[in-house]
Protein backbone atom coordinates (compact mmCIF):
# COMPACT_ATOMS: atom_id res chain seq x y z
CA UNK A 1 0.00 0.00 0.00
CA UNK A 2 1.52 3.69 -0.94
CA UNK A 3 1.19 6.07 1.92
CA UNK A 4 2.19 9.98 1.41
CA UNK A 5 5.11 10.49 4.44
CA UNK A 6 4.49 14.21 3.37
CA UNK A 7 2.78 16.65 1.09
CA UNK A 8 4.47 20.14 0.24
CA UNK A 9 2.84 23.04 -1.84
CA UNK A 10 4.83 24.50 -4.44
CA UNK A 11 4.56 27.30 -7.30
CA UNK A 12 2.25 26.79 -10.15
CA UNK A 13 -0.34 24.87 -7.90
CA UNK A 14 2.34 22.12 -7.89
CA UNK A 15 3.06 19.70 -4.73
CA UNK A 16 5.87 17.77 -3.55
CA UNK A 17 4.95 14.47 -2.22
CA UNK A 18 7.27 11.94 -0.52
CA UNK A 19 5.53 8.93 -0.30
CA UNK A 20 6.58 4.94 0.86
CA UNK A 21 5.44 1.25 -0.34
CA UNK A 22 3.97 -0.48 3.00
CA UNK A 23 3.96 -4.29 2.72
CA UNK A 24 2.32 -5.60 5.82
CA UNK A 25 2.17 -10.02 6.59
CA UNK A 26 -1.05 -11.65 5.65
CA UNK A 27 -3.01 -11.55 7.92
CA UNK A 28 -0.92 -8.88 10.37
CA UNK A 29 -0.84 -9.61 14.10
CA UNK A 30 0.10 -5.82 15.00
CA UNK A 31 3.14 -7.29 16.60
CA UNK A 32 5.52 -7.71 13.81
CA UNK A 33 8.95 -5.64 13.70
CA UNK A 34 9.36 -3.08 10.93
CA UNK A 35 12.14 -2.97 8.43
CA UNK A 36 12.68 0.46 6.43
CA UNK A 37 14.68 1.44 3.52
CA UNK A 38 15.21 4.90 2.52
CA UNK A 39 17.32 6.27 -0.75
CA UNK A 40 17.16 8.81 -3.27
CA UNK A 41 18.18 11.83 -0.83
CA UNK A 42 20.61 12.45 -3.68
CA UNK A 43 18.49 12.69 -7.28
CA UNK A 44 21.71 11.70 -8.75
CA UNK A 45 21.77 8.27 -7.03
CA UNK A 46 19.77 5.25 -8.83
CA UNK A 47 20.48 2.46 -7.45
CA UNK A 48 18.51 2.96 -4.40
CA UNK A 49 15.72 2.82 -6.83
CA UNK A 50 16.55 -0.49 -8.45
CA UNK A 51 17.20 -2.21 -5.21
CA UNK A 52 13.36 -0.76 -3.99
CA UNK A 53 11.88 -2.03 -7.20
CA UNK A 54 13.76 -5.35 -6.79
CA UNK A 55 12.59 -5.97 -3.47
CA UNK A 56 8.78 -5.09 -3.77
CA UNK A 57 8.82 -7.36 -6.69
CA UNK A 58 10.29 -10.52 -4.93
CA UNK A 59 8.24 -10.37 -1.91
CA UNK A 60 4.91 -9.75 -3.37
CA UNK A 61 5.88 -13.51 -5.41
CA UNK A 62 6.27 -14.59 -1.66
CA UNK A 63 3.90 -13.02 0.30
CA UNK A 64 3.49 -16.27 2.46
CA UNK A 65 7.32 -15.67 3.75
CA UNK A 66 6.94 -12.48 5.19
CA UNK A 67 6.06 -11.95 9.03
CA UNK A 68 7.49 -8.39 9.34
CA UNK A 69 6.42 -4.71 7.81
CA UNK A 70 8.73 -3.81 5.33
CA UNK A 71 8.49 0.38 4.33
CA UNK A 72 9.90 0.98 1.21
CA UNK A 73 10.91 5.30 0.80
CA UNK A 74 12.33 5.23 -2.86
CA UNK A 75 12.72 9.02 -3.42
CA UNK A 76 13.02 11.31 -0.49
CA UNK A 77 14.34 13.95 -2.55
CA UNK A 78 11.91 14.03 -5.65
CA UNK A 79 12.68 17.51 -6.99
CA UNK A 80 16.44 16.08 -7.54
CA UNK A 81 15.46 12.77 -8.37
CA UNK A 82 13.37 14.80 -11.59
CA UNK A 83 16.31 17.09 -12.64
CA UNK A 84 19.00 14.51 -11.62
CA UNK A 85 20.44 16.57 -9.24
CA UNK A 86 22.42 15.54 -5.82
CA UNK A 87 21.34 18.51 -4.03
CA UNK A 88 17.50 20.09 -3.96
CA UNK A 89 16.78 22.05 -6.61
CA UNK A 90 15.96 26.30 -5.89
CA UNK A 91 17.74 26.07 -2.43
CA UNK A 92 21.10 24.98 -3.39
CA UNK A 93 20.88 22.21 -0.64
CA UNK A 94 22.50 18.86 0.25
CA UNK A 95 19.13 17.23 1.69
CA UNK A 96 21.00 14.61 3.84
CA UNK A 97 22.82 17.79 5.90
CA UNK A 98 19.45 19.27 7.10
CA UNK A 99 18.29 16.26 9.60
CA UNK A 100 16.91 15.69 12.15
CA UNK A 101 14.99 19.10 10.41
CA UNK A 102 11.89 21.50 12.20
CA UNK A 103 8.58 21.52 11.36
CA UNK A 104 8.49 25.28 11.27
CA UNK A 105 10.71 26.51 8.92
CA UNK A 106 12.03 26.18 5.32
CA UNK A 107 10.52 23.40 3.06
CA UNK A 108 13.97 21.13 2.80
CA UNK A 109 13.93 21.13 6.91
CA UNK A 110 10.16 20.77 7.29
CA UNK A 111 10.09 17.18 4.79
CA UNK A 112 13.51 16.61 6.83
CA UNK A 113 11.65 16.84 10.17
CA UNK A 114 9.00 14.96 8.58
CA UNK A 115 10.77 12.07 7.16
CA UNK A 116 12.40 11.86 10.74
CA UNK A 117 8.99 11.38 12.52
CA UNK A 118 8.08 8.90 10.08
CA UNK A 119 10.91 6.38 10.55
CA UNK A 120 10.94 6.75 14.54
CA UNK A 121 10.43 3.59 15.38
CA UNK A 122 11.27 1.10 13.43
CA UNK A 123 13.56 -2.05 14.35
CA UNK A 124 16.07 -1.41 11.76
CA UNK A 125 16.89 1.14 8.72
CA UNK A 126 18.81 1.05 5.55
CA UNK A 127 20.28 4.16 4.11
CA UNK A 128 20.74 3.34 0.46
CA UNK A 129 23.45 5.68 -1.44
CA UNK A 130 25.48 5.72 -4.39
CA UNK A 131 28.59 7.21 -5.76
CA UNK A 132 28.99 10.11 -8.16
CA UNK A 133 30.02 9.62 -12.23
CA UNK A 134 33.59 9.50 -11.65
CA UNK A 135 33.67 6.56 -9.73
CA UNK A 136 32.09 3.05 -9.18
CA UNK A 137 31.98 1.78 -5.47
CA UNK A 138 31.99 -2.09 -4.01
CA UNK A 139 28.51 -2.62 -2.28
CA UNK A 140 29.89 -0.96 1.39
CA UNK A 141 28.49 -0.33 4.80
CA UNK A 142 29.78 2.94 6.83
CA UNK A 143 29.23 3.98 10.03
CA UNK A 144 30.67 5.77 12.68
CA UNK A 145 33.08 4.09 15.58
CA UNK A 146 30.45 5.00 18.81
CA UNK A 147 28.13 3.23 16.73
CA UNK A 148 29.88 0.30 15.18
CA UNK A 149 29.20 -2.38 18.53
CA UNK A 150 25.59 -2.15 17.96
CA UNK A 151 25.75 -1.75 14.00
CA UNK A 152 28.32 -4.31 12.62
CA UNK A 153 26.29 -7.62 13.32
CA UNK A 154 23.51 -6.31 11.13
CA UNK A 155 26.11 -5.23 8.71
CA UNK A 156 27.50 -9.00 8.09
CA UNK A 157 24.39 -9.41 7.53
CA UNK A 158 23.77 -7.64 4.53
CA UNK A 159 26.46 -9.70 2.06
CA UNK A 160 28.94 -6.29 1.14
CA UNK A 161 32.15 -6.24 0.67
CA UNK A 162 33.68 -4.16 2.60
CA UNK A 163 32.42 -2.17 6.13
CA UNK A 164 33.98 0.97 7.09
CA UNK A 165 34.31 2.30 10.69
CA UNK A 166 35.33 5.64 10.46
CA UNK A 167 35.57 8.09 13.31
CA UNK A 168 32.95 10.53 14.16
CA UNK A 169 33.04 13.98 11.90
CA UNK A 170 31.19 17.13 12.89
CA UNK A 171 29.35 17.09 9.45
CA UNK A 172 27.71 14.10 9.86
CA UNK A 173 25.74 14.71 12.64
CA UNK A 174 23.23 16.41 10.04
CA UNK A 175 22.66 13.43 8.26
CA UNK A 176 19.50 10.93 8.38
CA UNK A 177 21.67 8.11 9.24
CA UNK A 178 23.25 10.21 11.94
CA UNK A 179 19.58 11.31 13.53
CA UNK A 180 18.30 8.40 13.45
CA UNK A 181 20.78 6.63 15.62
CA UNK A 182 20.48 8.95 17.97
CA UNK A 183 17.40 8.54 18.28
CA UNK A 184 17.55 4.77 18.95
CA UNK A 185 17.00 3.76 15.02
CA UNK A 186 19.28 1.65 13.81
CA UNK A 187 20.58 2.93 10.57
CA UNK A 188 23.16 1.51 7.96
CA UNK A 189 24.66 3.54 5.13
CA UNK A 190 25.24 1.43 2.23
CA UNK A 191 27.22 3.20 -0.40
CA UNK A 192 27.34 1.31 -4.12
CA UNK A 193 27.62 1.37 -7.77
CA UNK A 194 28.24 4.85 -10.10
CA UNK A 195 25.98 8.08 -9.98
CA UNK A 196 23.67 8.40 -12.26
CA UNK A 197 23.57 4.83 -13.68
CA UNK A 198 22.33 1.65 -12.52
CA UNK A 199 24.98 -1.66 -11.56
CA UNK A 200 22.53 -4.94 -11.51
CA UNK A 201 25.31 -6.85 -10.28
CA UNK A 202 25.91 -4.77 -7.07
CA UNK A 203 22.08 -4.15 -7.00
CA UNK A 204 20.98 -8.27 -6.83
CA UNK A 205 24.03 -9.15 -3.84
CA UNK A 206 22.77 -6.30 -1.92
CA UNK A 207 19.00 -7.49 -2.22
CA UNK A 208 20.07 -10.61 -1.63
CA UNK A 209 21.77 -9.41 1.73
CA UNK A 210 18.87 -7.60 2.66
CA UNK A 211 16.54 -10.41 2.59
CA UNK A 212 19.45 -12.40 4.68
CA UNK A 213 19.17 -10.16 6.99
CA UNK A 214 15.72 -9.70 7.71
CA UNK A 215 15.18 -13.46 8.01
CA UNK A 216 18.17 -13.37 10.69
CA UNK A 217 15.87 -10.32 12.06
CA UNK A 218 12.59 -13.14 11.77
CA UNK A 219 10.94 -10.74 9.42
CA UNK A 220 11.41 -13.44 6.12
CA UNK A 221 10.89 -17.21 6.83
CA UNK A 222 12.12 -18.04 3.07
CA UNK A 223 15.23 -19.29 1.74
CA UNK A 224 17.78 -16.88 1.98
CA UNK A 225 21.77 -16.38 -0.17
CA UNK A 226 24.37 -16.98 2.36
CA UNK A 227 26.15 -13.51 3.27
CA UNK A 228 29.39 -13.33 2.38
CA UNK A 229 32.02 -11.92 5.11
CA UNK A 230 33.16 -8.63 4.29
CA UNK A 231 36.44 -6.93 5.09
CA UNK A 232 35.83 -5.03 8.31
CA UNK A 233 38.46 -1.79 8.35
CA UNK A 234 38.76 1.23 10.52
CA UNK A 235 40.20 4.67 9.33
CA UNK A 236 43.45 3.44 10.49
CA UNK A 237 43.10 0.57 8.21
CA UNK A 238 42.43 2.94 5.23
CA UNK A 239 45.48 4.37 3.31
CA UNK A 240 45.76 7.76 1.43
CA UNK A 241 47.80 9.71 -0.54
CA UNK A 242 47.99 13.11 -2.18
CA UNK A 243 48.55 15.27 -5.25
CA UNK A 244 50.43 18.18 -6.30
CA UNK A 245 49.72 18.14 -9.71
CA UNK A 246 47.07 17.83 -12.29
CA UNK A 247 46.97 15.45 -15.23
CA UNK A 248 45.73 12.61 -17.06
CA UNK A 249 45.85 9.40 -13.88
CA UNK A 250 46.95 6.65 -15.77
CA UNK A 251 46.23 3.97 -13.37
CA UNK A 252 48.32 0.43 -13.31
CA UNK A 253 45.97 -2.00 -11.19
CA UNK A 254 42.48 -2.94 -11.11
CA UNK A 255 39.40 -2.07 -8.40
CA UNK A 256 38.98 -5.00 -5.37
CA UNK A 257 42.36 -6.86 -5.47
CA UNK A 258 45.59 -7.12 -3.85
CA UNK A 259 48.63 -4.14 -4.20
CA UNK A 260 51.45 -4.44 -2.29
CA UNK A 261 53.25 -1.34 0.07
CA UNK A 262 55.24 1.01 -2.75
CA UNK A 263 53.73 -0.95 -5.45
CA UNK A 264 52.76 1.82 -8.75
CA UNK A 265 49.08 2.25 -9.20
CA UNK A 266 49.64 4.78 -11.96
CA UNK A 267 51.05 7.78 -13.09
CA UNK A 268 49.83 11.41 -13.89
CA UNK A 269 50.54 11.81 -17.65
CA UNK A 270 50.61 15.59 -18.92
CA UNK A 271 49.46 15.38 -22.16
CA UNK A 272 50.58 18.68 -23.29
CA UNK A 273 54.19 17.93 -22.97
CA UNK A 274 54.15 14.32 -23.17
CA UNK A 275 55.52 14.10 -19.92
CA UNK A 276 54.98 12.03 -16.62
CA UNK A 277 54.37 14.41 -14.19
CA UNK A 278 54.34 12.16 -10.75
CA UNK A 279 53.91 8.60 -9.63
CA UNK A 280 52.05 7.04 -7.29
CA UNK A 281 52.15 4.32 -4.89
CA UNK A 282 50.46 2.41 -2.58
CA UNK A 283 51.38 3.51 1.32
CA UNK A 284 50.67 -0.36 2.31
CA UNK A 285 49.38 -3.35 1.64
CA UNK A 286 45.90 -4.07 0.87
CA UNK A 287 43.27 -4.25 -2.13
CA UNK A 288 41.52 -1.52 -3.55
CA UNK A 289 38.10 -0.39 -2.37
CA UNK A 290 36.85 1.79 -5.15
CA UNK A 291 36.79 2.14 -8.94
CA UNK A 292 36.02 4.85 -11.21
CA UNK A 293 34.76 5.24 -14.83
CA UNK A 294 36.32 7.61 -16.88
CA UNK A 295 40.03 7.90 -17.67
CA UNK A 296 39.73 11.65 -17.27
CA UNK A 297 38.33 14.18 -14.98
CA UNK A 298 38.51 17.60 -15.45
CA UNK A 299 38.60 18.95 -12.22
CA UNK A 300 42.17 17.27 -11.53
CA UNK A 301 43.89 20.57 -12.47
CA UNK A 302 42.23 22.72 -9.43
CA UNK A 303 41.84 19.95 -7.45
CA UNK A 304 43.67 16.75 -5.98
CA UNK A 305 42.13 13.82 -5.87
CA UNK A 306 42.03 10.58 -3.50
CA UNK A 307 43.28 6.73 -3.43
CA UNK A 308 42.31 4.75 -0.56
CA UNK A 309 43.71 1.16 -0.28
CA UNK A 310 42.22 -0.76 2.81
CA UNK A 311 43.81 -3.75 4.50
CA UNK A 312 42.41 -7.35 3.87
CA UNK A 313 44.26 -9.41 6.11
CA UNK A 314 44.61 -9.88 9.67
CA UNK A 315 48.32 -9.19 11.21
CA UNK A 316 49.09 -6.46 8.07
CA UNK A 317 51.35 -3.75 8.81
CA UNK A 318 49.31 -0.73 8.29
CA UNK A 319 51.51 2.50 7.81
CA UNK A 320 49.26 5.57 7.43
CA UNK A 321 49.73 7.80 4.44
CA UNK A 322 51.70 11.13 5.22
CA UNK A 323 49.45 14.20 4.89
CA UNK A 324 49.91 16.79 2.35
CA UNK A 325 48.82 20.42 3.22
CA UNK A 326 46.39 21.70 0.86
CA UNK A 327 45.06 18.05 0.28
CA UNK A 328 41.20 17.68 -0.48
CA UNK A 329 39.33 14.07 -0.24
CA UNK A 330 36.07 14.92 -1.96
CA UNK A 331 37.61 14.18 -5.59
CA UNK A 332 37.67 10.76 -6.79
CA UNK A 333 39.75 10.04 -9.77
CA UNK A 334 39.64 7.44 -12.44
CA UNK A 335 41.32 4.20 -11.87
CA UNK A 336 42.29 1.94 -15.36
CA UNK A 337 42.49 -1.51 -14.68
CA UNK A 338 45.40 -3.37 -15.66
CA UNK A 339 45.47 -6.51 -18.14
CA UNK A 340 42.69 -5.39 -21.03
CA UNK A 341 44.43 -3.27 -23.28
CA UNK A 342 42.25 -0.65 -24.92
CA UNK A 343 38.01 -1.78 -24.74
CA UNK A 344 36.81 -0.71 -27.88
CA UNK A 345 32.61 -0.16 -28.93
CA UNK A 346 32.25 -0.11 -24.60
CA UNK A 347 32.67 -2.74 -22.30
CA UNK A 348 30.61 -4.66 -19.74
CA UNK A 349 30.31 -3.42 -15.95
CA UNK A 350 33.36 -6.28 -14.66
CA UNK A 351 35.60 -4.75 -17.21
CA UNK A 352 36.41 -1.13 -15.88
CA UNK A 353 38.20 -0.67 -12.79
CA UNK A 354 39.50 2.18 -10.59
CA UNK A 355 40.48 3.69 -7.28
CA UNK A 356 39.40 6.35 -5.25
CA UNK A 357 42.81 8.35 -5.06
CA UNK A 358 44.38 10.92 -3.38
CA UNK A 359 48.15 10.88 -4.86
CA UNK A 360 51.52 10.77 -3.88
CA UNK A 361 53.38 13.00 -5.23
CA UNK A 362 56.90 11.18 -6.72
CA UNK A 363 59.62 12.59 -4.23
CA UNK A 364 57.95 10.92 -1.55
CA UNK A 365 57.17 7.70 -2.87
CA UNK A 366 59.53 4.29 -2.83
CA UNK A 367 62.59 4.49 -5.37
CA UNK A 368 61.30 5.18 -8.79
CA UNK A 369 64.76 3.52 -10.20
CA UNK A 370 64.29 1.77 -13.45
CA UNK A 371 60.23 2.34 -13.25
CA UNK A 372 59.64 5.11 -15.71
CA UNK A 373 59.95 2.63 -18.70
CA UNK A 374 57.25 0.66 -17.04
CA UNK A 375 53.70 0.20 -18.98
CA UNK A 376 50.24 1.78 -17.35
CA UNK A 377 47.89 0.58 -19.81
CA UNK A 378 44.92 3.49 -20.74
CA UNK A 379 41.54 3.10 -22.15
Amino acid sequence: MVETVVSVGLAVQEHLKIRKQVIRPLPPTGAEKRFCVVTGIHGDELEGQYVCYELIRRIRERMENLKGVVELYPALNPLGLDSVTRGVPGFDLDMNRTFPGEAQTSMPEHVAHKIVMDLAGADLCLDLHASNIFLREIPQVRMSAETADRLLPYARKLNVDFVWVYEAATVLESTLAHSLNAMGVPTLVVEMGVGMRITEQYVFQLVDGIFALMKEMGIWEGETAKPKEPIVSRDGEVGFVSAGRPGIFAPCVRHWINVEKGELIGRILNPLEGTVEEEVFSPLRGCCSRCGNTRWCPRVPCWPGCWEVITGEKGTDLVPARPVPGGYGGLRLPFRQRGQGRLRGGSPEGQRGAADVRLLPAGEGPDRAGSQGGHCEQQ
